[in-house]
């Protein structure tokens, strides 16, 4: 009989599966953080896990554990290493957040271009004369440039090309293996890509190192604006602080940060012309419903032997987590 620690608030939905699956009993703990659930790792046999980290030192806690399954695409906070280590598997929801994230890359691209900030408060404050200034623009005929074409960019482009955007996406992984025929163009060297676009949507995995500086910010056009609703990390965000505070693009709008929730004296939040999120890009209440969903299915799958080979990270691990 598998029991099941669910680490951070779950959608009534998933919780309802969970309670639902004949021989599982389970924890749950509704706060995100790792020392809150920390103390029940020990009798788990699987994981799901919110947005909180899993460390190396948690994991050896963890003597039961075969699974861990996140409530998310993204990893990086889990330390992999020690799961390979044990023999447990990692897997992660399907395609069940990209629309969101796409229109919350397409909202923040409007907001930032119409300068929904500064529209707001010339209402608010009694600076109506504003709208003179003619600062807004329109995004139908400008180039938006898309970093990453996996299901978010290309649910992006979709979108983006219905308000008449001319688009460009560049994806070195995706440009090694053949561009998909009938696909937006591709953009081979970064720079260019960068110098050519009115718009940069960030929508790749996070690296070791940030892909956008001080070099790409010099690449682009000074009435340019960047997107980032991928992860904090991969813009350098004192890079970006500079380039917007001298001019060198015209704004941004990021729903994640290097540090979250951002410290109180970030400079970001001093600019008007940045827009800002609290990483909520993939959590409307549709896709929080469908990530809870897939996310304890992925448990149940595994104990039933038919999880979804193409959702576990370490594949190589699913036959001796399975064997356990």
């Amino acid at each position: 009989m598998p029991h099941v620690l669910v680490a951070g608030k779950l959608h009534r939905s998933g919780m309802a599966l969970l309670e639902s699956a004949p021989g599982v009993t389970f924890d749950y703990v509704e706060e995100i953080s790792e020392p809150s659930y920390a103390p029940l790792i020990g009798k788990a046999d699987g994981l799901v896990l919110r947005t909180q980290p899993l460390s190396a030192a948690t994991v050896a806690q963890a003597a039961k554990l075969k699974i861990v399954s996140r409530h998310g695409v993204g990893y990086d906070a889990v330390h992999l290493p020690s799961l390979n280590e044990r023999g447990i598997a990692l897997a992660v929801v399907g395609d069940v957040n990209s629309i969101s994230v796409a229109e919350h890359s397409m909202m923040l691209l409007l907001a930032t271009v119409k300068r929904a900030l500064r529209a707001d408060r010339s209402v608010r404050d009694g600076g109506w004369g504003w709208r003179n200034l003619l600062q807004a623009h329109e995004v139908s005929g400008k180039r938006l440039l898309i970093l990453g074409y996996g299901r978010i960019g290309r649910n992006l482009a979709r979108m983006a090309g219905g308000f008449g955007m001319q688009i460009r996406a560049y994806d070195p992984f995706l440009h090694k293996q053949g561009w998909p025929a009938g696909e937006v163009e591709p953009v081979a060297d970064l720079l260019q890509g960068l110098a050519w676009a009115d718009a940069v949507s960030v929508n790749v995995p996070k690296a070791d190192k940030p892909i956008i500086g001080a070099r790409e910010f010099a690449a682009m056009k000074p009435d340019a604006v960047l997107i980032n609703t991928a992860r904090g990390g991969i813009v350098d965000e004192a890079a970006l602080v500079a380039a917007i505070s001298a001019g060198q693009i015209a704004g941004a709008g990021l729903d994640v940060f290097d540090d979250e929730p951002p410290q109180a004296d970030s400079p970001l939040l001093a600019l008007d012309n940045v827009v800002l999120s609290p990483h909520i890009a993939g959590l409307t209440a549709e896709c929080a419903e469908r990530m809870a969903l897939s996310s304890v299915q992925n448990v149940l799958d595994f104990f039933n032997g038919c999880i979804d080979a193409s959702l576990v990270v370490n594949r190589e691990r699913l036959g001796a987590a399975l064997a356990h």
